[in-house]
């Protein structure tokens, strides 16, 4: 794809932006877009995201909340990031 004189002015001038903007979904919208993920699979991953107290001490949390955007009550997922996430859970430990 060709950039125009302004994409290269901008680029330029702010060399750090990124190149894209990011892909930010809520949960229904993701698992319109990624069929393979439920919706419950998904606030179920979410709920497990964050580590929790229990009676028994402290269970570590999944790491996905990497990926989660939250403005008050709004919950959104930053797809590059939650696929990245799911890379990191394929190398084992």
């Amino acid at each position: 794809m060709q950039e125009t004189i302004a994409s290269q002015a901008i680029k330029s001038a702010y060399p750090d932006l990124p190149p894209q903007p990011r892909t930010l979904l809520t949960v229904r919208q993701f698992s319109d877009k990624h069929h393979a993920f439920t919706q419950g699979a998904i606030r179920n991953l979410i709920f497990l995201a964050e580590d929790r107290k229990t009676s028994k001490g402290i269970i570590k949390g999944n790491g996905l909340n990497i990926a989660l955007i939250r403005i008050g009550r709004k919950l959104l997922i930053d797809e590059v990031k939650f696929f990245q996430w799911i890379d990191e859970q394929q190398g084992g430990k």
